[in-house]
């Protein structure tokens, strides 16, 4: 295979890519946007990478921040030859590097605030710049490097790393083709969840004009919650709960002891987040989140933002299979999980009304898929329409073809990104459909033209109005379909999840 191999300036020094004539698309992989954070810059706020002289190569992915070993999908390892400190570190796939106000996408990956990395074979990003977007995806802190509240350093460093990475695409995206006024956030589950938080963070003004967020995670934690967390896994790795003990440990040993921290063994102290696969969450410590972005969207914080904003049909059904709890669900599990998940003003009775005919384990599944994704997306859809922002809805509806998954949880990102590797193997088996692929065609001609345009080509979402794009086959535009659910969780308002104390119980 014949490759050309570009160079670009970029704020920093040169950097090659490679470029593939069948392909037709020009990737720049492994280039630090901030030095590596360790050493005295570990659990610090991340600072500007360092100048290089000559070209610098870049045909590998950055090696994976340190993360849970309990990823669905694993990180690849590292390339050999790479830093293994250089975790921050950006990639970019151009269809034209020597092209001019191309509409750019940036990917902020999923992973329950505490897996990820760029260089999942399931995030290449060549599909989608073959429509003619300027694709870039990025590491960030996850776990313990990124979330762990700790005294004396910032919280939130998976937010602060990503201000970062979305500042270096404002200088230098113009290098590789793009349009630095034009340029589209999208990611899904705990990177959904960022964005929303992005969308409120006055630092983060300008540095994007529109967001995707797809299934974003209702889980927002106050310091009190995050401090009673980050003391469990000090526990578990027998230091106190500061940084500089955790300074002074291993990335390895900590992710280890977070991995040992089970969220279901807190339910008198975490309450919800007890029910969830995971102890990390933004934390709103009024200075790096100021807020959830609930109630600041609703008050206009986002107004100037054009925002698609949605969720699968199924959510939850991908972490019953994971769990192993798939057809073992008793009437006790259910019932604890309506009472602690659902509204607090009759919540369970609701379910149990509008849903008549369900069986404990579909009652589960609902209450969870509503409470962590689907309600606190639609609410979100809600709260930017009513506020006067541009909001377009959507529901992915098509099922996963493996072990009767349905419209589960991530069944989104193999679609969207046109690669089915990885997750997308597991949901869609050795060969997708080709119903499936005309559906992730769709979702990744509606994306992409949304990042160009700002019209995803179906109409916005309206109070009154409720209009939603069904990803399905075949595709349908609707009034919102789930009725019931909208309807339990009309009163309820999402915030911040605090710690009970023995006054509160």
């Amino acid at each position: 295979m014949d490759l050309i191999e570009p160079v670009v300036r970029t704020a920093s020094g040169l950097v090659r890519g490679r470029k593939t004539e069948a392909e037709g698309i020009a990737a720049f992989r492994g280039i630090p946007f901030a030095r590596p954070p360790v050493g005295d810059l570990r659990f610090a706020a991340p600072r500007p990478a360092l100048p290089w002289a000559g070209i610098r190569d870049a045909p590998a992915f950055g090696p994976a921040p340190p993360q849970s070993a309990y990823a669905l999908t694993p990180a690849p390892a590292p390339a050999p030859g790479t830093d293994p400190d250089d975790w921050l570190t950006v990639n970019v796939f151009s269809p034209d590097p020597g092209a001019a106000g191309l509409p750019v996408m940036v990917w902020i990956y999923g992973g329950a605030y505490r897996a990820g990395a760029s260089s999942l074979p399931g995030y290449d990003g060549t599909p989608l710049a073959r429509h003619g977007v300027v694709l870039v995806t990025f590491n960030h802190r996850v776990g313990v490097e990124g979330y762990a509240y700790l005294p004396g350093v910032p919280a939130n460093r998976a937010l602060l790393d990503q201000l970062a990475a979305l500042r270096w695409v404002r200088e230098n995206i113009t290098a590789f083709g793009g349009d630095p006024g034009r340029v589209t956030v999208f990611g899904e589950s705990a990177g959904a969840g960022a964005i929303a938080a992005l969308m409120v963070m006055p630092e983060a003004a300008g540095l994007f004009r529109r967001a995707i967020a797809q299934s974003v995670p209702g889980t927002f934690f106050s310091p009190a919650l995050a401090a009673d967390v980050t003391a469990a896994i000090a526990a578990q790795a027998g230091l106190p709960p500061t940084a500089e003990a955790f300074q002074a440990a291993g990335p390895l040993r900590l992710a280890a002891a977070a991995d040992a921290v089970r969220p279901g063994d807190h339910p008198g102290r975490w309450g919800p987040v007890a029910l969830t696969p995971t102890p990390f969450s933004p934390v709103v410590d009024g200075e790096v989140l100021r807020g959830a972005p609930w109630q600041a969207v609703t008050q206009g914080a986002a107004r100037g933002i054009d925002l698609i904003t949605g969720h699968t049909r199924d959510e939850y059904r991908l972490f019953t299979e994971a769990y192993g709890i798939r057809g073992r669900v008793t009437a006790g599990q259910a019932t604890a999980a309506l009472q602690v998940l659902a509204p607090a003003r009759g919540g369970e009775a609701a379910y149990r009304a509008a849903y008549p005919d369900a069986d404990p384990a579909t009652l589960l599944e609902l209450v969870h898929s509503d409470w962590l994704f689907r309600m606190p997306s639609l609410h979100l859809a809600q709260a930017h329409a009513a506020a006067g922002g541009r909001t377009f809805l959507y529901e992915v509806a098509y099922p996963a073809p493996v072990k009767d998954l349905g419209a589960c949880h991530g069944i989104d990102v193999p679609l969207v990104f046109g690669v089915y590797q990885g997750l997308g193997r597991t949901l869609f088996g050795p060969e997708p459909p080709a119903r499936a692929v005309a559906v992730g065609n769709l979702m990744r001609e509606q994306w992409t033209a949304f990042a160009a345009r700002g019209d995803p080509g179906w109409p916005p979402y309206a109070p009154g109005r409720r209009t939603t794009r069904i990803f399905d086959d075949p595709p349908d535009v609707t009034s919102y379909p789930e009725q019931a659910s909208l309807h339990i969780w009309d009163q309820h308002r999402f915030g911040v999840l605090d710690l009970i104390t023995e006054a509160a119980r």
